[in-house]
C-alpha cells in the first residue's frame, strides 16, 4: 500500500473531471472506492474537499491517500479503428508538420471521454501517427458541441511548448458565432467571474463573485435585421463554457445553446438547432520557433445557416484590434 501522495496536475490533464483524471492515472481504483474517500475527505483539491465532477487546472495539487497496490494484470487491448474511421480523422487534418497537427473538430464529437460517452477524439487519436511511434497528444480542449480548430503535439516536447503557450495566453483564437439578436453596442468587452454549479449529472458555469475571471471580446460582423447576428470572439481566459455563459449573459445566446440560452437560443424557420459556435482560427507560437495560423472552415450545418442568412465568411475582416 502507497502512503500519501501529493501530485501537481500536469499541463496534459488540465480541464478534465478528477474522476476521470483518477481512472487515468489510478485505474485500479474502483468508483465506489473514490466515491467513499471523497466523501471521507481524504481526497483533497489545494487542500479542500473535492467532488467527482470537479474539473482540475494545470499546477493544482492533488492530495492522495493511501492506496492499495494495482493489481498486476494483463495489458488491455484497445480495439482497432476501422479503415472507415482512420480516413475519417484523417480528413479533419487542417496542417501537418513533424511537430503539430491542426484537425477541424467535428460538432458533437467529445474531446475526452465520460459518462456514456464511448466515441470521443481522445479514442481515436491513433489515427493520426502518421507513421509516428508516439500517438498525437491533446494539449487543449473544444466542447463536445462546439466544431473547428484544436492543435495536437506530435511528441511530448512539443504538447508541453504548446500547452505553455495557451497558459501564458501566447495563442491567439478567434471564434465564430451566431446569435439571438444583435449585440448593442456593436463590439466591446465582457468580463465576468464565473464558477461551476455541479447538476445532476453535469455541471453549468455562473456567474458568482467567488468565480475566477473570464474575459471575451466580441464584434458583430453581420446581422440579418434584428433577428441574429454573426459574432467574431476572441476569449482572453479559457474557463469552461466561458463563450457561451458570456453570450448568455449579455443577452443574445449562442443559437442552439439550449444549456444558457433556453428557449431563446433557437431561431424559427429551417436554422439548424445545433449548436452555432466554432473555433475559426488559432494563431500560436510554433515549438520550432515563428508564429503558425490555422484556419477552420465552418461545419455543414453552420455554412448552410449562414448561406440562408446571407453571411460570407471569406469576407470576414478582423474586427477585433490586437492587444
Amino acid at each position: 500500500m502507497s502512503g500519501v501522495q501529493n501530485i501537481e496536475v500536469e499541463t496534459a490533464d488540465d480541464g478534465i473531471r478528477i474522476d476521470r483524471w483518477f481512472k487515468r492515472h489510478f485505474s485500479h481504483v474502483s468508483f465506489g472506492q473514490l466515491q467513499k474517500i471523497m466523501r471521507k475527505g481524504e481526497v483533497r483539491l489545494d487542500g479542500k474537499r473535492v467532488k467527482g465532477g470537479e474539473r482540475l487546472d494545470a499546477g493544482q495539487i492533488i492530495r492522495i491517500p493511501p492506496l492499495d497496490d494495482a493489481p498486476q494484470e494483463k495489458p488491455k487491448v484497445k480495439p482497432r479503428l476501422s479503415d472507415l474511421d482512420m480516413k475519417e480523422v484523417q480528413s479533419w487534418v487542417i496542417y501537418k508538420d513533424d511537430d503539430v497537427i491542426a484537425i477541424n473538430k467535428p460538432a458533437g464529437l467529445p474531446t475526452q471521454g465520460g459518462t456514456g460517452q464511448t466515441r470521443h477524439l481522445d479514442g481515436m487519436l491513433d489515427a493520426l501517427r502518421f507513421g509516428s511511434a508516439h500517438r498525437p497528444r491533446l494539449v487543449h480542449r473544444l466542447d463536445k458541441d462546439t466544431s473547428g480548430a484544436l492543435l495536437l503535439g506530435r511528441s511530448a516536447n512539443a504538447a508541453a511548448a504548446l500547452a505553455a503557450a495557451f497558459q501564458t495566453r501566447e495563442t491567439d483564437k478567434r471564434y465564430f458565432a451566431l446569435v439571438k439578436g444583435v449585440p448593442v453596442p456593436g463590439d466591446g468587452r465582457i468580463q465576468l467571474m464565473m464558477d461551476k454549479m455541479p447538476i445532476k449529472g453535469n455541471e453549468r458555469m455562473v456567474v458568482s463573485s467567488d468565480g475566477k475571471k473570464s474575459v471575451t471580446d466580441y464584434a458583430v460582423v453581420e446581422r440579418a435585421a434584428m433577428e441574429t447576428a454573426w459574432l467574431a470572439l476572441k476569449p482572453h481566459t479559457g474557463r469552461t463554457h466561458q463563450l457561451r455563459l458570456h453570450c448568455s449573459e449579455i443577452g443574445h445566446p449562442i443559437i442552439g445553446d439550449g444549456k444558457y440560452g433556453g428557449a431563446e437560443a433557437f431561431l424559427t424557420g429551417s436554422i439548424s438547432r445545433k449548436m452555432h459556435l466554432h473555433s475559426r482560427f488559432i494563431s500560436f507560437p510554433h515549438p520550432d520557433g515563428g508564429i503558425v495560423t490555422v484556419t477552420a472552415p465552418l461545419p455543414p450545418h453552420m455554412q448552410e445557416s449562414f448561406d440562408m442568412l446571407g453571411f460570407n465568411v471569406n469576407e470576414y475582416e478582423d474586427m477585433l484590434a490586437e492587444d
